[in-house]
């Protein structure tokens, strides 16, 4: 039995999941926009997210949140982290009982300090709540670009349903009970993106990236362990394989605000050019709240936060690690 799926969010990531899942499924895609929404009924495209991209002719959107999840048998939340509480309650009402909750989003809720499926626990109790992660940038997937993601759920039977559910032609899926692990990998991946950006749009070279992916990978880790999440699970997919695609890419989102700050632009300059959320901004203020409460060194991470809102040059933060005492590779810092 094919499952129905409603997917709240009409950005690059929610759109792309939503055309991938109507090769296997019914799925109803709701946006904010009546504009998005009438191009993806009577065009089959989303030209603002996916300029030139065809979507799947099954996929159906809808101004409507009600019918995009009363008949739904999962829900996919492609809303970015700030908003996720928001657009989940306004969801809530229309939710059948017990249904699973996947969330697409790689951030934390500031103030609360939440990883997405902690909010969906806390909102609809009762409902399996999982996450979407991995190196997944949405256009290179939807142009057919071969790529894998994991599902994290505690759940391993309704995880693995729902694997046949994303699974797609060269999209692969596997499946992962460290849920938080997975989350902190999605969200803390971004502010190292960010830090590779500013290294790429000052010039500093590939040994720098390099060496920030990997310095960045032993500090994610070390933070998401505290947290509670598994260290193999940084090794993976939503650890090592987001973050290197991430700080590699231009088509990354937090890795083009690096870069533009790298160029010399300022924060506010860059976001209100963009037309997405790049959300290693706002998680970069939550991770530094998160370093103190569990007792880590996040030393990249302060930096990157120092540049974005202490008014701190890309050339101090270098300058700012470079200070920092060298110890053994397999010590912090």
């Amino acid at each position: 039995m094919k499952l129905k799926v409603g997917l709240l969010g009409g950005g690059s990531w929610g759109t792309t999941v939503a055309s991938l899942t109507a090769k296997n499924s019914e799925v109803i895609l709701w946006a904010r926009n009546a504009d998005t929404v009438k191009e993806i009924n009577e065009h089959g495209t989303n030209r603002k997210y996916l300029p030139d991209a065809k979507l799947h002719k099954n996929l159906k959107a809808s101004n409507s949140i009600q019918e995009t999840v009363q008949d739904a048998d999962v829900i996919v939340m492609g809303i970015p982290s700030q908003n996720f509480r928001e657009v989940l309650k306004n969801a809530k009402p229309f939710i059948r009982p017990w249904v699973p909750i996947i969330s697409l989003a790689k951030g934390l809720e500031m103030g609360t300090k939440m990883r997405m499926t902690e909010i969906i626990e806390e909102e609809l109790p009762g409902h399996p709540a999982g996450v979407l992660t991995g190196p997944n940038l949405a256009k290179e997937i939807h142009y057919g670009k071969a790529a894998a993601a994991v599902i994290a759920m505690v759940d391993d039977t309704i995880a693995k349903r729902l694997q046949s559910v994303f699974s797609s032609g060269l999209f692969r899926v596997y499946t992962n009970h460290d849920v938080i692990g997975c989350e902190l990998g999605g969200a803390l991946k971004n502010i190292m993106a960010i830090a590779s950006g500013m290294g790429d749009g000052a010039n500093a070279g590939d040994n720098t990236r390099a060496a920030v992916i990997t310095r960045g990978l032993s500090e994610l880790t070390r933070l998401g362990v505290a947290m509670g999440g598994k260290r193999r699970t940084f090794s993976g997919l939503a650890g090592m394989g987001d973050l290197v695609a991430t700080c590699s890419s231009a088509k990354s989102r937090n890795h083009h605000v690096g870069y533009q700050i790298g160029r010399g632009k300022s924060l506010d300059q860059i976001i209100e050019e963009m037309s997405e959320v790049a959300e290693g901004v706002k998680t970069a203020k939550v991770v530094m709240e998160l370093s103190k409460d569990y007792g880590v060194d996040m030393p990249i991470s302060t930096e990157v936060y120092k540049v974005l809102y202490e008014g701190n040059t890309v050339n101090d933060a270098f300058k700012g690690l470079l200070k920092i005492e060298v110890g053994s590779e397999g010590e912090p810092g």
